[in-house]
């Protein structure tokens, strides 16, 4: 059997809370030096400090291997440590304890813009991508056209990074990632900024990637996405290797999870990312007066109730956007509510907020579907939350014929639509 693509043992990751971190922004080469002068300093000041701060670990003693051409899925809940997984695995982070071995050249998309110097155009980027990846310049040039077609920012390429969109971001670092020839491809959650239809993309070239024998890990909250690309799953858990095995089982026992963890108040949840300055309490549905219902009905209107408090000093909420995003029992996406899509702003509130969500028309069929919640606050990304709710949904006849909709025969989502014979049809172009 051929030694394994990838090799973690015993990963650990430890980081001090508290500690000082620099964000939106980047050094220069001149501060980088200085760092890395000073770092026998601060590591002494640190340790005469007692570490800096209580230590808190990401990871702890995860280990498994991907063979050669094994496309393998990572899934777990926020902060379940994937993320910091993938980063120690493409030398971004340094791991506490245990070891990496890789087999192979590497390509990753981990962090939206990881990878592209912001001061550089999309165009010069792609050549020290090549160049980081041990590629001579005459073999970018030869995958250049290629890269370039499926990032579809041709008319941005001489303009510089940091002027690009999240989804640009996307779209030229999978392109990059995914057509310089890596034996290696990591792939983190990234790949929900872009379009549906990029994603899709995404995906069909993962599996041609595949197919050429290549290795591919993909971190993800899209089951429906792990469960048609992946082989082998492996479920992060609180940092810790919870459950490793065949795609249907694994992922099966983790929707199951998921849904049990709705049962705890949201609250007290502690799977979820954000600054966490201002979190969501408590959500529940009612009807169109308000009050409390178990389930909703299909067609008939409904409003989503959600409950968020300042965890801090900081007493009154502004530039408040927020969204319900639903999801089926597979765990994929059906559709967003978002305040900041429909155009309807939240101004600034008091300390303890109540927002609600009018539905006029609830476009599902009946099942049992669950809600995530995002919030941002301030400019700050709050709180996020996946399964915060649940939503339960009863059938009924929607288009007053008599005929209810069945979900296994006619989908999730129903749309209200109008059947006739077609007048003055017009002659069929030549």
């Amino acid at each position: 059997m051929s030694q394994p693509a990838i090799s973690v043992t015993a990963i650990s990751k430890r980081y001090q809370i508290g500690r000082a971190q620099r964000r939106g922004s980047y050094r220069t080469l001149r501060e980088d030096f200085r760092k890395l002068a000073s770092a026998p300093f601060r590591w002494a000041s640190s340790r005469l400090r007692g570490g800096g701060g209580e230590a808190f670990w990401a990871l702890r003693d995860v280990s498994f291997d991907v063979q050669p051409g094994e496309v393998v899925g990572v899934i777990g809940g926020n902060g379940a440590g994937k993320s910091t997984l993938l980063k120690i695995i493409s030398r971004i982070t340094k791991p506490t304890s245990g070891e990496i071995r890789l087999r192979g050249r590497v390509g990753s998309l981990l962090e939206v813009g990881t990878g592209f110097h912001p001061e550089l155009s999309g165009r010069e980027n792609i050549y020290l991508s090549g160049a980081i990846l041990g590629m001579t310049r005459g073999e970018v040039r030869r995958k250049f056209d290629e890269i370039v077609d499926f990032s579809g920012v041709e008319k941005f390429l001489d303009t510089p990074a940091k002027r690009y969109s999240s989804g640009m971001y996307t779209r030229l670092g999978f392109a990059v990632a995914a057509n310089l020839d890596p034996e290696i491809l990591l792939i983190d959650e990234v790949l929900a900024v872009g379009d549906v239809e990029f994603q899709n993309k995404c995906l069909g070239k993962m599996r041609s990637v595949a197919k050429q024998g290549r290795t591919v890990l993909f971190v993800s909250h899209n089951m429906p996405a792990v469960t048609n690309l992946c082989s082998r799953v492996v479920w992060i858990r609180g940092g810790q290797m919870h459950l490793s095995g065949e795609t249907r089982d694994v992922v099966s026992s983790y929707l199951q999870t998921s849904r049990e963890s709705l049962a705890v108040t949201l609250s007290q949840r502690e799977d979820r990312q954000g600054s966490g300055h201002w979190r969501y309490t408590r959500a529940w549905i009612g009807d169109q007066h308000g009050q409390p219902i178990n389930a909703a009905v299909s067609g008939e209107p409904v409003s989503f109730f959600l409950e968020f408090a300042s965890r801090g000093e900081e007493a009154r909420a502004s530039k408040i956007l927020t969204t319900i995003a639903i999801r089926d029992s597979h765990g994929k996406i059906l559709f967003s509510l978002a305040n900041f899509l429909s155009g309807h702003e939240l101004g600034s509130l008091p300390e303890k907020n109540v927002l609600r969500c009018d539905v006029p028309c609830l476009p599902l069929n009946g099942d049992e579907y669950t809600c995530d919640l995002w919030l941002s606050v301030n400019g700050e990304h709050a709180d996020y939350v996946l399964d915060a709710m649940p939503l339960a949904v009863a059938s009924a006849d929607v288009f007053g014929s008599g005929k209810t909709p069945a979900i296994h025969k006619h989908g999730p989502i129903f749309v209200k639509h109008a059947w006739h014979v077609a007048d003055d049809v017009p002659p069929t172009a030549n």
